[in-house]
């Protein structure tokens, strides 16, 4: 996705993310000054980065995506795999995953699918881009029922959901972890990828795999 608004902490607004009336209130796709996200207190939440593979390994993929970007999903399906099964499984790299947010959607994925835990995150992950399609399709009561549907499948309790998505402490937390990266980093595109630090200007396997 090029040239999108980045939600905001000044896009926060007082709006619970309880099941059904909460995300059903809250529109889809929204420039940053509409975005309607629930406004937590001044505690402190901390955000881990996402990684797969063995933490340890000598070279270091960062991904920069949003789980409402088709080309971030095109990334899934075409490149990672390979990622994984040739570099990521064999120690040759670790991949980090760090979330970007356009929209509310985005971000109500990311709640959740932190909320299935370091151990099942990518697999959450993988059935977010998979379904994209799906679950971002309908109005905002549809797109919260989808995304529950997919939680569930993926292992996770109703009881787990429902938490996640009324975590307003993480979801504030997550937005000011994304400005702090983006502008650490200099991102303004998804997918962004950094091999050892050094940005790739293209996100092709090929030119992941030669600046390793």
């Amino acid at each position: 996705m090029q040239r999108r608004h980045f939600l905001h902490m000044t896009s926060l607004a007082g709006i619970g993310m309880t099941a059904g009336t909460g995300l059903a209130a809250m529109g889809r796709k929204p420039d940053a000054g509409e975005a309607a996200l629930p406004r937590a207190s001044d505690s402190v939440v901390e955000i881990p980065d996402m990684i797969l593979g063995d933490p340890s390994a000598p070279v270091e993929i960062i991904e920069y995506a949003s789980f409402t970007c088709s080309h971030c999903a095109r990334f899934q399906a075409t490149v990672k795999p390979r990622l994984v099964a040739e570099q990521i499984e064999t120690g040759q790299a670790k991949f980090i995953f760090r979330e970007v947010y356009f929209d509310r959607p985005g971000i109500w994925a990311s709640l959740m699918a932190r909320a299935a835990g370091a151990n099942r995150f990518f697999a959450v992950s993988d059935l977010l881009y998979e379904r994209q399609r799906d679950w971002l399709s309908g109005d905002p009561a549809e797109i919260s029922q989808n995304l529950r549907k997919i939680g569930k499948i993926a292992g996770m309790q109703e009881e787990a959901l429902e938490e996640a998505f009324s975590d307003a402490a993480k979801a504030e937390a997550l937005v000011a972890w994304q400005e702090t990266n983006l502008a650490r980093d200099g991102v303004n595109a998804t997918p962004t990828v950094f091999v050892d630090g050094k940005r790739i200007s293209a996100w092709d396997y090929e030119s992941i795999v030669s600046a390793m």
